[in-house]
Order: C-alpha cells, then sequence, then structure tokens
C-alpha cells in the first residue's frame, strides 16, 4: 500500500487528439508548482494524474499548492493497493474510521463509491461498493448507510494499475493548463482590479507578462513593492511573470500640458495601449489584457473603451468586463490579492486624474490632441525605461 494524490481535470478529457498535448502541459505545470516538495513525483495515468512520493508531513502543502494549479478539476490524497478487493475494503474502511472520528455526532450517515475502470475486474461497481460497505459497517463503529445524503462517502477505485481508496475529494481551480494558449501582455496596476483580471485570463491557459506603468516621483518606491508583491501572489495561480516596468511621467506631464484636461484619462490610456502593444509584441504575446469593466468608471464606458482600443491593432481582452466591483472583490479575495491591492500606495492612474473626465470621447478631439505631439517619440522614450523582473510565487 502506498500513499498517492490523485488528480482529475475535465476540460482536457474534449480535446480529442490534441488530449496528450494538454495533458503534458498539466503534468509541466504540476512539477513546476510542487519542485518545493522535495522527492514528489507526478505521472501521467487513465484519464487522472498522480503525485507520488510526498512524504506525510509535506501532504497539507502539497494539496494547498494543487488547489491552485489551473488544469486541476479535483484532487484526492489516497492509498493504492494491488487489485484485491479484501485488502481494498479493509484498507478503505481503515481510511472512513479516520474520517468518523472527526464528526461528534453518534451516528455517521455514509456510503460508498465505486468506479471499475478496469472491466476484466471480476465484480461489477454496485457489487464492489455494496460489499466494501459491509466491510466498513462491521469494521467500524457508529455509521449508517444513506444513500442520498451522506455526511462522510468513501470511494474506491478498481483501474490498471490497482485499487485506490479515498474519502477526501478537493476542488481544484479548473480551467487549462498555463502555457498551452500562448501568452499574453497583462497592463498591470496596484489596484483590485488588475491583478484580478489576470489570475481569471491565465485559467484559460496563457502565460503571463505583465506591464507597469510607474509615475516617479509622483509614486514611491513603497508603491512598486506594492506591484511586485501583487505580482508574486498571483504567480500562485498564473505561473511565472515577467513584469515590464515602464516610467510614465514624461508623457503624463507632457498631455498634462499640452492637451485638453477632461481628455487625459482616455489619452493616457491610449499611450499605456501603445506601449504595452509593443512590449506585447517583443515577448511574443497574443493579446493584451486589462482589468476594466464596462462603466466602472468614466475610463470604461462604451466610448471610452472603443477610443482606447482603436489605438492598437492587437486584440484586447477584459475578462472582467461583466462583473461589478463587489463580484471583482469578491475574487481579489480569493485569490488573495485583496489586502495586498488596498494598501494606500498610489499608483500613476490616480496622480494628474482630471475633476470632470470625459465619458463620451470624440474621436476628432483626439486626433487633432494626439497630431501636437510627438507620438512616436513619446513612446520610444517611455521603452528606453524599460525594467524587467522576473516573478515567481
Amino acid at each position: 500500500m502506498e500513499n498517492v494524490i490523485i488528480i482529475r481535470y475535465t476540460e482536457i478529457h474534449l480535446k480529442g487528439l490534441n488530449r496528450p498535448y494538454f495533458e503534458k502541459a498539466l503534468v509541466r505545470n504540476l512539477e513546476s508548482a510542487l519542485a518545493p516538495i522535495e522527492g514528489a513525483v507526478v505521472r501521467r495515468g487513465e484519464s487522472r494524474v498522480y503525485v507520488e512520493n510526498v512524504p506525510d508531513e509535506k501532504l497539507d502543502a502539497a494539496l494547498d499548492v494543487l488547489g491552485r494549479v489551473y488544469g486541476v478539476h479535483s484532487f484526492s490524497p489516497a492509498v493504492r493497493l494491488p487489485q484485491d478487493f479484501n485488502a481494498a475494503a479493509e484498507a478503505l474502511a481503515a481510511l472512513v474510521a479516520e474520517e468518523r472520528a472527526k464528526i461528534p455526532k453518534e451516528t455517521v450517515m455514509f456510503r460508498v463509491e465505486a468506479k471499475r475502470a478496469d472491466k476484466r475486474f471480476p465484480m461489477n461497481s454496485n457489487e464492489i461498493a455494496a460489499k466494501a460497505g459491509g466491510v466498513i459497517l462491521k469494521s467500524v463503529p457508529g455509521l449508517k448507510v444513506n444513500l442520498s445524503d451522506p455526511e462522510l462517502t468513501a470511494y474506491i477505485e478498481i483501474r490498471r494499475d490497482g485499487a485506490y481508496c479515498y474519502t477526501r475529494v478537493l476542488m481544484g481551480p479548473g480551467g487549462m493548463p498555463v502555457g498551452c494558449n500562448g501568452r499574453v501582455a497583462l497592463l498591470l496596476s496596484g489596484g483590485i482590479d488588475s491583478p484580478v483580471a489576470g489570475c481569471m485570463i491565465a485559467k484559460r491557459g496563457v502565460a503571463l507578462s505583465a506591464v507597469h506603468f510607474e509615475s516617479f516621483p509622483y509614486t514611491s518606491e513603497k508603491a512598486l513593492e506594492k506591484v511586485h508583491d501583487l505580482a508574486k501572489l498571483m504567480a500562485r495561480y498564473t505561473g511565472p511573470i515577467r513584469l515590464h516596468t515602464i516610467r510614465f511621467t514624461d508623457i503624463q506631464m507632457t498631455l498634462y500640458e499640452k492637451c485638453p484636461s477632461d481628455y487625459l484619462t482616455v489619452l493616457m490610456r491610449r499611450f499605456m495601449m501603445r506601449i504595452a502593444e509593443r512590449i506585447a509584441e517583443a515577448d511574443g504575446c497574443k493579446a493584451l489584457v486589462t482589468g476594466e469593466s464596462l462603466g466602472q468608471v468614466a475610463s470604461q464606458t462604451l466610448d471610452s473603451l472603443g477610443v482606447t482600443d482603436s489605438a492598437v491593432d492587437m486584440l484586447v481582452l477584459r475578462p472582467l468586463i461583466g462583473l461589478d466591483k463587489l463580484e471583482i472583490t469578491n475574487l481579489a479575495e480569493r485569490f488573495g490579492t485583496f489586502e495586498t491591492s488596498i494598501l494606500p500606495y498610489e499608483d500613476c492612474c490616480t496622480v494628474f486624474v482630471p475633476k470632470h473626465p470625459v465619458t463620451r470621447p470624440r474621436m476628432e478631439t483626439i486626433r487633432d490632441a494626439e497630431a501636437a505631439l510627438d507620438v512616436e517619440g513619446m513612446i520610444t522614450a517611455a521603452l528606453a525605461t524599460d525594467v524587467i523582473t522576473e516573478i515567481g510565487a
């Protein structure tokens, strides 16, 4: 008998002949995420992935990591035995006894779920469940069968490589393995929204570059540290992030001096998008990603978003476009970025904010304002300030 962790996936099953590619990507990401746990081995099985050789004292740490690996639908700490029903039933009873002891009730409702993946095994799933349930009832006091609403469920799977027994099914984040759908560039501020957008889009299988705009000396070193901390928190879900930090102060000052004040925000956004597009192209990214939500602020109206997008040719993705602030905040708490996002350090988006920003910007006004600027020269100068940091979890 040996301890293993069973990992299940769902969406990958739908990939037909391409499924091995996605399975390999998941295994690669699992190996990377579990690298700090010395000795852990990740192995592909039949419609499953298994984590083996995890020391008992590292099990909780391994389970914590698996709860953040995209592509994992659910996972279970289990024991694996040879295809011997009696041995498997006794092992399952021992696991049930451990779980039953945690429930302070005189009688605990339970059931057994069985799966016979190896059709050569002489008992079918119903027979396995019924007979294993009988063994458990004889071995563990204080149990009663309830198939419809149990408090404890025992699982047994008969597969070609053995019998697997477990009592816990833990939920993973789902989605697709990071990296299997290419790379995107996230415009990362120090606020609540953009870190959530990055975590959400990574769930669809993309790796992240990130572009952060700072406005030194109007923003502090603490503000930049905050963004690095956010990237580290995100990387627990997204994998490594290539963070580009751009000095944006000169562009903001130029716009402040030469452009209509109510257009400052949308003009800044257009410059950010242009710069991010150049960085994205250099990094091999296929799209830009922002944390914008429709109607949340003046720069996020339909008119403003359209004007912003027209500054670039690259596809722009907005994972949060239909969410309200409460929904986004709940996601930030789930991803663990919220407490860092609300630290009181200003980012460049809060510098030079006009009192009455335009909500329905006109392209004619935008063209006139930008015609008076050396747009290409401003972009080139900003790109020259790029500082690249590789961020890991």
